[in-house]
C-alpha cells in the first residue's frame, strides 16, 4: 500500500493525466511520418511514447522543484507534494535527472538526429520553469515546449523535416499559450504581490481573456490551413480530420464561452475538461483518417 501511495504521489507531481494534451498530438505527427515513411515501426512507435512520458516527467517534476518555495506560500499550490512534504525536494531533482537521462537515452535509439537535438528539447521544456520569474512570454514558452511533441514524433519515423507536423506544432503552441493565460488568471494577485511574470499580471484580466481569445482564433486559422494542406497531400483522407477540425475549433470557443472577468469559477473545466476532450479527440479523429 505504501509503494502505491509512493507512485500515486509521483504521478500526482507530474500531473500525469495532463499527458493528454501532447500526446495526441505527437501521435498524429507520428502517424504522419508513418505515411511518409510506408510501414508501421512498432518499435518507434514505443520509444517516442516513452519519450513523452520521460520529457514531460522531468518537465513539471523540474517546475515543482524550482517552484517549491513560491508553492508553499500560495494557498492553491502549497498542497502540491513538495511544500506538502509528500516527496522532498531531493527526490524531486533526482526523479528529473533520471527522466533527462531516459529521454536523451530514448532518442539516442530513434536517430541521431533526434539525439543531437534531445539537449535543445530539454533546454525548453526545462527552462521554462525559469521565465516566470523574468518575462510575461512564459505562456509562450510553455506552449513551444509542447509544441515540439508532434515535430519530434515525426522525426523519430523520418529523420526529415516536413511542414506538416510544423504547421500542427505552431497550432499546439498558440493553443496551449492560449489556455495557460486564461489559467493563469486564478494566480493574477498573488504573482503581483511576489513580483511574478504572467500575461494577466501584465495586462490585467480582460486584456488577458482578449489575447486569449485572439490566439485561439490564430489557432484555428493555422489549423484550417493544415487540413487544406493535408488535403492536398492526401486527398484520400479529408472528411474526418474536417470534423476533427470543426470539434476541435468549437472547444476553443466553448472553453472563452465559461471564463468571463468577473467569473473563473469555471476555470478547471474549460482547462482541463475541453482542452483534454479537444486533444484526444482530434488526434485520434485525424490519425485513424490518415491511418486506415
Amino acid at each position: 500500500m505504501s509503494l502505491l501511495r509512493r507512485l500515486g504521489d509521483y504521478l500526482s507531481l507530474v500531473k500525469f493525466s495532463h499527458t493528454i494534451f501532447a500526446l495526441p498530438f505527437a501521435l498524429l505527427g507520428f502517424f504522419l511520418g508513418v505515411l511518409d515513411h510506408g510501414s508501421l515501426p512498432l518499435r518507434e512507435l514505443g520509444l517516442v511514447i516513452l519519450c513523452m512520458i520521460f520529457a514531460r516527467s522531468a518537465a513539471m517534476a523540474f517546475n515543482r522543484w524550482l517552484d517549491r518555495d513560491i508553492d508553499g506560500k500560495n494557498p492553491r499550490t502549497a498542497v502540491r507534494e513538495i511544500p506538502a512534504g509528500k516527496i522532498s525536494s531531493r527526490s524531486a531533482l533526482i526523479f528529473v535527472i533520471i527522466n533527462c537521462l531516459l529521454f536523451v537515452g530514448a532518442t539516442y535509439l530513434l536517430n541521431p538526429l533526434c539525439f543531437a537535438l534531445s539537449p535543445i528539447a530539454l533546454l525548453v521544456i526545462l527552462g521554462y520553469s525559469y521565465t516566470k520569474r523574468f518575462t510575461y512570454l512564459c505562456h509562450f514558452v510553455l506552449g513551444l515546449g509542447l509544441a515540439l511533441a508532434p515535430v519530434g514524433a515525426y522525426l523519430a519515423v523520418t529523420a526529415e523535416w516536413a511542414l506538416l507536423p510544423v504547421l500542427y506544432g505552431s497550432v499546439v503552441l498558440l493553443w496551449v499559450s492560449g489556455f495557460d493565460i486564461i489559467y493563469a488568471l486564478q494566480d493574477e494577485g498573488f504573482d503581483r504581490e511576489e513580483d511574478l511574470f504572467s500575461i494577466p499580471v501584465r495586462l490585467g484580466t480582460e486584456n488577458a481573456l482578449r489575447l486569449g481569445r485572439f490566439l485561439h482564433l490564430v489557432c484555428a486559422s493555422i489549423l484550417v490551413y493544415a487540413l487544406w494542406y493535408q488535403g492536398n497531400l492526401y486527398p484520400e483522407f479529408q472528411w474526418l480530420s474536417l470534423m476533427a477540425g470543426l470539434i476541435f475549433i468549437s472547444c476553443l470557443i466553448y472553453q472563452h464561452s465559461l471564463v468571463k472577468a468577473g467569473d473563473l469559477s469555471r476555470i478547471n473545466l474549460a482547462f482541463f475538461t475541453t482542452n483534454g476532450i479537444a486533444s484526444l479527440l482530434f488526434g485520434a479523429m485525424t490519425i485513424v483518417d490518415i491511418y486506415w
